[in-house]
């Protein structure tokens, strides 16, 4: 039988959407407030695309399962 949101702990990642001198990118930031990955986006639209993608796999997936989709330590 399948977990109920209540009985997953809640996965602490975030996301950051960025503009600089540089241009767009995305930021993950992990639990402990430290920048994990950083993806360069062509333009406003890739990077906010992207961005709600990783907060609908932040909301959908444990930490565990977050952190290996996205190839981090």
């Amino acid at each position: 039988m399948g977990h109920r949101a209540s009985d997953v702990a809640p996965n602490r990642y975030s996301v950051t959407v960025r503009r600089d001198d540089l241009g767009w990118s995305v930021a993950i930031v992990g639990p402990g407030g430290r920048e994990v990955s950083r993806r360069v986006c062509a333009d406003e639209v890739e990077a906010r695309t992207y961005a709600s993608t990783v907060r609908q796999h932040v909301e959908w997936l444990s930490e565990e399962a977050f952190r290996g989709y996205y190839g981090l330590g």
